[in-house]
């Protein structure tokens, strides 16, 4: 083959090899592992956004679920990279310890009380979430609590605390299996006919399969804000730092919020989260 042929060849596979590459998604610089809490995985939702920062960027986003508790503990290994979390006070120790920054709002919904139609305790339609808790104990009627640090029951001991309640009895229930997150606790609660403090999120999900039902909601103690936490780049050696950064910036962006606007709707007749980033309020208020 001539040296000029060859030549001509050799250039038009680079060409083509330059065309292929430019015509593939960015990529990243590797993956981005966070720690979640359960309820957004086991709703979807977090599934549906990894994937879509994967179909964008290139960037695999892997996450493990536990209770909020858990997952800011296991975030101290430095073996992740950014956590999703949804427990005010928790986030705010584990910021304060040196393990976060740049904590971000990315979405909310809401926690509703759930209990048999029946409704022994006379619970349905009352306006306080502290005073529906206060009856409930004051009947004795059986109540269901995860019992394991978990953001939901760190919000359930919120309302106790309010209900000026510290809750005990044969009519608490712990479940023994709460870290398993709020679908397997709302199940064994629908098992038991019990009440139990529970996000809406997991309701919709879960109401054609179980007989609890809303009783107590929108009582504004019971919003439900979730945030992302990125993992201080400064007290772990490894951490993926800039993919961290950027996906946390693309959670806040207007494509990632309209995800979340919409996951749901058309399936349940609603939303399961709404989002709450401070791109979004400031473009279309809080």
């Amino acid at each position: 083959m001539k040296r000029t042929a060859l030549k001509r060849i050799t250039l038009a596979l680079l060409v083509f090899s330059l065309a292929v590459l430019a015509a593939l998604p960015a990529m990243g610089a590797g993956t981005v592992r966070m720690s979640s809490t359960i309820g957004p995985i086991d709703a979807g939702i977090v599934p549906v956004l990894a994937e879509a920062y994967k179909s964008k960027t290139g960037t695999l986003v892997t996450f493990e679920g536990a209770g909020t508790g858990a997952t800011l503990e296991k975030a101290k290994s430095g073996k992740f990279d950014i956590v999703m979390v949804h427990a005010r006070s928790l986030e705010d120790q584990f910021i304060a310890a040196g393990y976060g920054v740049d904590r971000r709002d990315i979405m909310y919904n809401d926690f509703v009380i759930l209990g048999p139609a029946s409704d022994p305790a006379g619970i349905k339609g009352m306006k306080s979430a502290s005073a529906a808790l206060t009856r409930i104990a004051i009947m004795g009627a059986p109540f269901v609590t995860r019992g394991d640090n978990s953001g939901t029951h760190v919000k359930e001991m919120e309302v106790w605390q309010a209900a000026h309640i510290k809750p005990e009895g044969d009519w608490y229930i712990t479940y023994s299996l709460g870290k398993l997150g709020n679908a397997a606790a709302t199940a064994f609660a629908n098992r038991r006919g019990a009440y139990i403090l529970m996000d809406r999120a997991t309701y919709l999900t879960m109401k054609k399969e179980i007989r609890l039902v809303p009783l107590v909601e929108k009582d504004p103690i019971l919003l439900n804000l979730i945030a992302v936490i990125r993992v201080n780049p400064s007290k772990f050696q490894g951490l993926n730092a800039d993919e961290a950064l950027a996906f946390a910036d693309w959670l806040e962006s207007e494509e990632a919020q309209l995800i979340i606007k919409n996951f749901g709707v058309k399936k349940y007749g609603e939303p399961l989260f709404f989002p709450n980033s401070r791109i979004w309020n400031a473009k279309h208020g809080s």
